[in-house]
């Protein structure tokens, strides 16, 4: 129980912070506009950085997400808001939701309190559900997105292939965006079963209307490869590892205004040795 405390001492504290991960475009057809995730960070009483696959599983466990879930919403909307126009029109920003969350009628309640705080462009903010959390709560899912697609909200399933779920579900959830899950993406490149299974859940997610987003970039071949395949998105480490919120969202739009290509731009050697 020393967890329980840990995390309503951090939350009364104001020891959460926001911190976000830039998801870059990389197909043709794929929007320019600036893409993040949103990622929770806790700062312990000397303000070290606890790491989150520490303080996560803890405050699943003791049903302490549905809190979490709600300081970052808040946090979230509050410093879209605070950029202004560009901000809450020039990008995207993807909140993670737990499977707790999904079910609780109280959060749901406080997400449109939010909405009617704040005016958001529509598809200014997608909400994140992994796929196991989706498919473990299908009903509260579908529901819970099926309400705040009214309110002009994106989805995403996080994961996706991890499961190893039949694709029969996706009919039956208005997402927007298949993560597809690092273990494939990783070795992408170099394995042609995960080569087989990104093109597999790139194929169909297209089919259906879903743009699809690589996770765990980290190299160009890889990057090529998902480029080959016509993946729309790309996110990694090696492209842009996270940061505070507003640091990363500046620089975003830094470069969106200057129309100026990324640091990792793949050589074009690298583009038609995978060709």
């Amino acid at each position: 129980m020393e967890w329980v405390s840990r995390l309503q001492r951090a939350l009364q504290e104001g020891r959460f912070v926001l911190h976000a991960q830039e998801i870059h475009s990389i197909g043709d057809q794929s929007p320019r506009s600036n893409h993040y995730e949103l990622l929770v960070r806790m700062l312990d009483e000397h303000d070290k950085v606890v790491p989150p696959m520490a303080f996560i599983p803890a405050a699943e466990r003791y049903n302490m997400m549905p809190l979490i879930d709600q300081w970052v919403i808040q946090d979230a909307f509050a410093k879209i808001n605070s950029l202004g126009s560009e901000g809450a029109t020039g990008g995207t920003y993807a909140i993670n939701i737990s499977g707790t969350s999904i079910g609780d009628e109280r959060f749901l309640e406080f997400v449109r309190e939010q909405f009617r705080r704040y005016v958001m462009r529509p598809g200014t903010i997608c909400f994140e559900l992994t796929e196991t959390a989706a498919i473990a709560n299908f009903d509260k899912a579908a529901r819970f997105f099926g309400e705040l697609k009214s309110l002009g909200c994106l989805f995403s399933l996080d994961d996706f292939g991890a499961g190893m779920s039949s694709f029969g579900y996706l009919k039956h959830l208005p997402v927007d965006f298949l993560k597809i899950d690092g273990s494939f993406v990783k070795d992408v490149a170099h394995d042609p079963v995960d080569l087989a299974m990104v093109r597999a859940i790139n194929d169909v997610g297209h089919v259906m209307g879903k743009k699809t987003i690589g996770e765990a970039v980290d190299g160009e071949m890889g990057l090529a490869a998902l480029r080959e395949i016509g993946v729309d998105f790309a996110q990694g480490h090696w492209l842009s590892p996270p940061g505070p919120f507003l640091a990363q969202v500046a620089a975003g739009m830094a470069r969106t205004a200057t129309d100026s290509a990324p640091d990792w731009a793949v050589p074009a050697s690298i583009l038609n040795s995978t060709t």
